[in-house]
């Protein structure tokens, strides 16, 4: 078996870009401000482990999937941005920062954190794309390495975030929230601004 490196490197290239994760740092920070650094790396792995389990469990089952449940692609989408900008408004008014229990934090890495955010709409559908193309062992092999890398990319940026906190401090991770929560607003609507396009062109 001969693992075709030019496919992995394509996947690893195109997830990479898409889940973005430099760009998640402020975004986790955000979510994570009022967690211990113990919390926040837990908070880290279940991101994570969500983002991959959703993301292999579309890549295997999720034509078949959105095709029992009759839903579209696009409506994947919609829904995907309406829930990023319920979070993003709670970031902007800052009651994302108000003390939040253990559970609660917990699930705040499950969502938004772990999808739709880290898998969201955009590597769901790239890693459709790319497992649709596979024909033989060594392309499947190339896919899996390609989108385990880039989540262990995203661990790394996320464990290492508490060290982007110290350095912020209170009062930087403050505005950074609210940075984040208006480019995490934009991300919304262009994921909505995107599904009604493809509901007119269809």
């Amino acid at each position: 078996m001969t693992v075709d490196w030019q496919l992995l490197a394509e996947v690893f290239v195109t997830l990479f870009v898409i889940m973005d994760p430099p760009g998640t740092v402020p975004i986790f920070l955000a979510l994570t401000g009022t967690m211990a650094a113990k919390q926040r790396h837990r908070a880290a792995r279940q991101a994570v482990a969500v983002a991959f389990g959703v993301i292999v469990s579309f890549a295997l089952f999720g034509q078949q999937l959105l095709a029992y449940m009759h839903v579209s692609l696009p409506a994947l989408q919609a829904s995907g941005g309406l829930l990023l900008l319920l979070v993003a408004m709670e970031l902007l008014t800052g009651r994302g920062e108000e003390p939040k229990p253990s559970a609660a934090g917990a699930n705040v890495a499950m969502v938004p954190l772990g999808t739709p955010l880290l898998a969201g709409p955009g590597a769901i559908v790239a890693t459709m794309v790319f497992t649709q193309r596979a024909d033989d062992a060594g392309q499947w092999v190339a896919i899996a390495l390609g989108v385990i890398g880039v989540h262990v990319c995203l661990w790394l940026a996320m464990r290492f975030a508490g060290v982007v906190r110290r350095v912020l401090k209170d009062s930087g991770t403050t505005l950074v929230t609210r940075i984040s929560g208006l480019l995490l607003a934009a991300i919304a609507v262009q994921l909505m601004a995107d599904a009604i396009r493809a509901f007119i062109e269809a």
